[in-house]
């Protein structure tokens, strides 16, 4: 079972990791196999496009392919299904022009009138969320072979059991996580099987282009990375997104709010303000699923406190050397705050991200006096429309400097900082951002949020502060 696409994808790319560095193509079959394939590409640093194909299917069940269409006139049918069906050609002619015509406007929507990436002589690893009957599959490891892929590798997270002995003329390859004997409906290996839109599909090849052409594209050094990451924090693994530019100074750790999570959109964004400032970056999660479920845990500040501050220490681990920073959201920021008290300027004393710190050390649940994160402390805090009153026990330990931003119409946790704000001792401003309300859905007040944050850092992880 996967939590989502975007899991499930994350999963895929780990089994897909041996193509890395190799001259590799991921092809998602939209719309559902391209949040998977995102995740692959950005893994395998490879370029991310579409593969057109849509599925034809039986006219009184739609769900049930009789076959496929792709690009370049590609037609598949499986005989099987026509046969069961009792399909006459005048029943599947209809079906045939009409997902023609949807195939050639999506092509034109997705690309928004690009080519195609190449694929002649490349390794084209075609992605979807599931293969049942294959139909689709086998259309897509066609017209990629039609358009010059020297070497096809077929990849989903669930496969129907016989999908090696169906599709293995087609594939030169074939990866699949699961492969149950009774494989069922495509969705139901999925707790969120949420239908993808096209605007969804658009805004990941965008984002995959921009990462590709952004600050660190391409990079594998320590300072000039990104992936999907898996951190072993002892009592739990949490997965995460870690973005570091080539030359960065330093990173700073996302605390998300409750009922959030690394995929947060408006992290994310800031996130990518960062990044291209030189800036690296860690979203994760800091709860698991099974601890989410305890509403509870969703507040518990010192918990949230104790799991960023394992984080840091597992960034110390990986990528020595970088300062780190805390940007926190909501119940987020508390936690922040919580994890950074007494940390100083970024290079003091400190636990070692496991909860066993030295003198004062943070014991898991309490959150202490040592620094929270291995070898080091904390340099900068941003909080965005965050709750630091949570952290109130806290508030007067914190020596890293740090920025409250706050949203002008956000008028009860505006007045909370500001409260807030008089209990701590270190460097500390407020911004307020006029015309925001809590989320800074307005227009134009992210923007401005993620600018604050941006100068903020930038000051001081590149210790100009």
């Amino acid at each position: 079972m996967f939590t989502d696409r975007t899991e499930a994808g994350r999963r895929l790319a780990v089994r897909l990791g041996h193509l890395r560095g190799q001259d590799v193509v991921v092809l998602g079959l939209p719309r559902g196999g391209v949040p998977i394939a995102f995740e692959v590409a950005r893994e395998l640093d490879a370029p991310l496009d579409v593969i057109l194909v849509r599925k034809l299917g039986v006219p009184v069940q739609p769900e049930l392919g009789f076959g496929a269409i792709g690009e370049g006139g590609v037609r598949v049918v499986d005989p099987g299904v026509v046969r069961m069906a009792g399909l006459r050609p005048e029943d599947m002619a209809p079906v045939e022009e009409h997902e023609r015509e949807v195939l050639a406007r999506r092509a034109e929507r997705f690309r928004a009138g690009r080519p195609g990436v190449s694929l002649e002589g490349r390794t084209a690893v075609v992605v979807d969320d599931g293969i049942a009957t294959g139909s689709t599959a086998r259309a897509a490891c066609r017209v990629a072979r039609a358009h010059g892929a020297g070497r096809i590798v077929l990849a989903a997270p669930v496969c129907a059991p016989d999908v090696e002995a169906r599709l293995g003329d087609d594939a030169d390859e074939i990866v699949c996580l699961v492969a149950p004997e009774s494989l069922g409906a495509i969705g139901q290996w999925y707790e969120d099987f949420t239908q993808v839109d096209d605007a969804e599909v658009t805004d990941l090849l965008s984002r995959a282009g921009t990462a590709r052409s952004g600050p660190g594209a391409g990079a594998g050094t320590a300072r000039g990375v990104s992936r999907e990451v898996l951190m072993d924090l002892g009592k739990a693994e949490l997965p995460g997104t870690l973005a570091v530019p080539a030359g960065a100074p330093g990173i700073v750790v996302f605390a998300h709010g409750s009922g959030s999570g690394r995929h947060s959109p408006r992290n994310r964004y800031v996130a990518e303000v960062l990044n291209g400032a030189g800036l690296g970056t860690l979203l994760f999660d800091l709860l698991t699923p099974a601890e989410e479920d305890d509403r509870a845990n969703v507040f518990d500040v010192p918990l949230l406190a104790e799991r960023l501050a394992q984080a840091t220490g597992w960034v110390r681990e990986h990528l020595p050397g970088l300062r780190v920073g805390y940007f926190g959201a909501s119940t987020g920021a508390a936690a922040a705050l919580w994890a950074a008290a007494g940390r100083g300027d970024g290079r003091e004393n400190g636990m070692d991200g496991r909860g066993e710190g030295g003198e004062g050390g943070m014991d898991g649940r309490r959150g202490g006096e040592g620094g929270a994160d291995g070898r080091g402390g904390v340099a900068a805090v941003v909080s965005r429309g965050g709750r630091p009153d949570l952290a109130g026990p806290r508030l007067a330990e914190v020596s890293a400097p740090t920025l409250l931003i706050v949203g002008g119409r956000d008028e009860q946790v505006l007045e909370l900082n500001e409260s807030a704000r008089g209990r701590l001792r270190c460097e500390n401003r407020l911004e307020v951002v006029p015309g925001a309300t809590h989320l800074f859905e307005e227009a134009g007040t992210l923007e401005t949020a993620a600018a604050l944050a941006r100068d903020w850092f930038t000051r001081h992880l590149r210790g100009d502060g």
